[in-house]
């Protein structure tokens, strides 16, 4: 057994990934590792934005990537680019080192960037055909890819027109033709379905999948823990430039599962409160946020009349209660303090 160990504040928390996990990928894929990164330190003055961090990803794999904003995700995939240089540690690419082959690497590496990397004045095929020069391709290997590309996003019947006439879901479907052009063997998306419609949002996830199953490798950024559930087979949560929970979704589900959560609607915000109910029997954590106390408990324990108690003793009234088991939603709330998407 694997222990990491978690320190947030006054709570400390241990969590125990089973390295069995670890092994059968190893066992099934052999040593392909495509990721090794070893304790990697990134500053920006006094900001430590990567901290020691270390993570490694093997072929087939699709690893959702999570944390709160800050926490130090973009600032990782920069430097697992080469787009910005680290003080210390090791990263390697399908085994090379990207400080000395970063330009051989990234002819095997796409990126979906949460911004759109496409330009309005050429047309969709004229936008993946751009992309697919700009990795190498040529003559007929660059016309088939870009009608393959065209046609995986479903964009081929409007490859003539500009993107100023595209939705917001094709746009990012043109994005992501154009970032696959040329069948890369690890694919970066940081957040692909912002701001876009339920419809693009399944395409999108659908594709991703597609794209796996045909031999990529995937990293996914997300705000949508139910995005990361769908379509990764492994999650990784970082915080203040560390790792501190990795594994697949069973896994950390397993340290959820004696968990419920109470929330509690209240007329007032009342701050000492939450210090409060945090020392009482089978209580983990306590947060509150718009007027709404989130409880995380131990489940089973019979604590919620001392819960009230507390609450009446700081003249809080209550305006709704609810109660529901732990999810992964709430695993990331617990360790990080925020919820996804703050």
């Amino acid at each position: 057994m694997t222990f990491v160990i978690i320190d947030y504040g006054k709570m400390s928390l241990v969590l125990a990934i089973n390295s069995l996990y670890t092994n059968n990928v190893k066992n099934k894929r052999g040593e392909n590792m495509i990721v090794q990164v070893r304790s990697i330190v990134k500053r920006y003055g006094n900001v430590l934005a990567n901290d020691h961090l270390s993570l490694e990803l093997h072929s087939g794999e699709i690893l959702g990537l999570l944390g709160p904003n800050g926490a130090g995700k973009t600032t990782f995939l920069n430097a697992l680019l080469g787009n910005t240089s680290i003080e210390s540690g090791e990263i390697k690419v399908f085994g090379k080192d990207i400080e000395k082959f970063a330009l051989k690497i990234k002819k095997d590496v796409g990126v979906v960037p949460q911004d759109l990397a496409i330009y309005e004045d050429l047309t969709a095929i004229e936008n993946v055909t751009f992309f697919g020069e700009l990795y190498g391709l040529s003559g007929k290997d660059l016309k088939i890819k870009v009608k393959e590309s065209l046609e995986f996003t479903n964009l081929y019947e409007r490859r003539n027109e500009f993107p100023k006439k595209f939705s917001g879901g094709m746009k990012r479907r043109l994005n992501i033709a154009c970032s696959i052009v040329h069948r890369p063997k690890l694919i970066l998306f940081d957040e692909p379905t912002v701001g876009v419609d339920p419809q693009s949002r399944n395409h999108i996830l659908q594709a991703i999948k597609t794209l796996n199953k045909e031999g990529s490798t995937i990293i996914y950024t997300s705000h949508y823990m139910e995005e990361v559930e769908e379509i990764c087979s492994r999650i990784v949560i970082i915080d203040k430039g560390k790792v501190i929970a990795n594994g697949t979704i069973s896994e950390l589900e397993s340290f959820i599962m004696d968990e419920q959560i109470i929330n509690i609607q209240i007329n007032h915000v009342n701050y000492n409160i939450v210090e409060k109910i945090k020392k009482i029997y089978g209580v983990k954590d306590c947060h509150i946020k718009n007027q709404v106390l989130t409880i995380i408990s131990k489940y089973g324990v019979q604590n919620i009349t001392q819960i009230l108690n507390n609450l009446n003793q700081e003249n809080c009234k209550i305006i709704n209660i609810n109660m529901e088991k732990a999810h992964l939603e709430d695993l990331f709330l617990t360790l990080t303090g925020r919820t996804l998407r703050d």
